[in-house]
């Protein structure tokens, strides 16, 4: 949801916009008549919004990264398994210290799928492999559409109070955001090529569909009274609590990316897909799950994962942009053995008249190198 053109510490554009949004529905919350307009508005842009993901999603990008099975289990089982573990072991040792429906949004923060744009982003500036990126982070977003409101039934009953939690709400999923979902992928043969041109225009349509919807949730939480339930306190802790989520996500999956041998560009994608959570699928999901006056408080944990997930893989995506830089530096063979020797661990004979070529050349690579890679460190 942010724009990740580069790394920064900046505050995300779209964070601005969730806090105006938040603060206009405490002052001026949607009541009366005007809430049946409202709720229908935001129905329609929740599936104007997962129509538009299912059209801009490319197949041909998927199926180039699909062969990489193992990587995109790992991906799945960090999202679905180990975050899960996370978010019903915190709730576990909180409950009775903390609010009951911040926690409850902390455990659904957890069950939620990754994000889509931001991890091939933050793959892509860190050198990592996008087309597996690609794979894994629709592959989760596929299936968390079902997966999500399976887990939040399970665990919500697990957890003791199911929060008015229905499994009405699955049959809801799957009319408001699966259906739309699968209707704008069918249709990318006539209509990818448009959306494909107008990205930007159609970021404005996800960012406003989210606002709209985020706005709904909190006029009807103000209207419960959120701000005499929520404090000061109860936010930073939230910060806290979302922050060791994520390094120990982190570094869980860099430990195993060490531990089975994953290549450097496949590590990325586990490091950045295995860590996000999607606000783009976790509002509109929760507005189908979860009663309207709840809402608001349940989102809110997630709102705060967002921005701080987006600060640390910024970070580590410059981090590995500029660490890669030098790893990636070739050796280049430069004296007459060094050459022959690779060529024979290539299988390949280099004939006597041609040697001063192929030195020559081989030469003049190396001072791009030096100059390329020098550059890069400046």
């Amino acid at each position: 949801m942010a724009r990740l053109s580069k790394p920064s510490f900046l505050p995300d554009p779209f964070l601005l916009c969730l806090i105006a949004t938040v603060a206009g529905a405490s002052f001026a919350p949607v009541r009366g008549a005007a809430i049946p307009w409202v709720e229908a508005a935001t129905d329609f842009a929740i599936a104007l919004l997962f129509f538009l993901h299912g059209a801009k999603l490319s197949r041909a990008a998927v199926l180039a990264g699909a062969g990489n099975w193992r990587l995109h289990l790992y991906v799945l089982a960090s999202t679905y398994m180990l975050f899960p573990a996370i978010g019903l072991s915190l709730v576990a040792l909180l409950r009775g210290y903390g609010d009951g429906l911040l926690l409850t949004g902390l455990l659904y923060l957890s069950l939620l799928p990754s994000t889509v744009q931001s991890s091939i982003a933050f793959t892509a500036i860190a050198g990592g492999n996008v087309a597996a990126a690609v794979c894994s982070a629709s592959l989760s977003n596929i299936v968390g559409i079902i997966l999500t409101p399976l887990l939040v039934g399970l665990f919500m009953a697990v957890d003791g109070g199911g929060n008015g939690f229905s499994w009405h709400s699955v049959q809801a999923i799957a009319l408001q955001l699966l259906v739309p979902f699968l209707a704008g992928h069918l249709l990318r043969p006539w209509i990818g090529a448009f959306i494909d041109r107008h990205k930007k225009l159609l970021m404005s349509v996800d960012r406003g569909s989210i606002l709209l919807v985020v706005y709904t949730a909190f006029s009807a939480a103000v209207v419960g009274g959120i701000w005499s339930q929520v404090g000061i306190a109860d936010l930073l802790l939230l910060l806290l609590l979302s922050l060791l989520m994520l390094i120990i996500v982190m570094g869980a999956n860099l430990g195993l990316a060490r531990l089975v041998g994953l290549p450097r560009a496949d590590m990325i994608v586990l490091l950045f897909c295995g860590s996000k959570k999607s606000l783009v699928s976790g509002v509109p999901m929760a507005g189908a799950l979860f009663p309207a006056a709840q809402v608001g408080v349940i989102i809110l944990p997630l709102m705060i994962f967002h921005q701080i997930q987006l600060f640390l893989c910024a970070a580590l995506a410059g981090r590995f942009a500029r660490g890669g830089a030098r790893l990636q530096r070739p050796v280049l063979p430069r004296t007459g053995a060094e050459i022959e020797g690779a060529a024979q661990r290539l299988g390949m004979t280099i004939a006597k008249p041609c040697m001063a070529g192929v030195s020559a050349n081989l030469a003049l690579l190396d001072r791009h190198a030096d100059t390329l890679f020098a550059a890069g460190k400046a």
